[in-house]
């Protein structure tokens, strides 16, 4: 999945498949996990938000599945 860069302290790069409503997020610390059943909408807020690592904590972190991509 082709990530996108964004300005956070906590993320460090952010993709999206729209087609498996899968989202990909890098953490400033190398590792990568994917989250499921996130609709285009969170994923939209997440990458406009003033704060993305503020607004993946609030909103993404422990409220979607999720695994970690080897």
């Amino acid at each position: 999945m082709k990530r996108v860069p964004v300005s956070s302290t906590v993320l460090r790069s952010v993709g999206y498949a729209e087609d498996e409503a899968v989202l990909e997020v890098e953490f400033t610390n190398r590792e990568v996990y994917r989250y499921f059943v996130v609709p285009r909408s969170v994923y939209t807020a997440l990458m406009t938000s003033a704060s993305p690592g503020r607004y993946f904590n609030q909103t993404i972190r422990d409220r979607y599945p999720t695994r970690q991509v080897q």
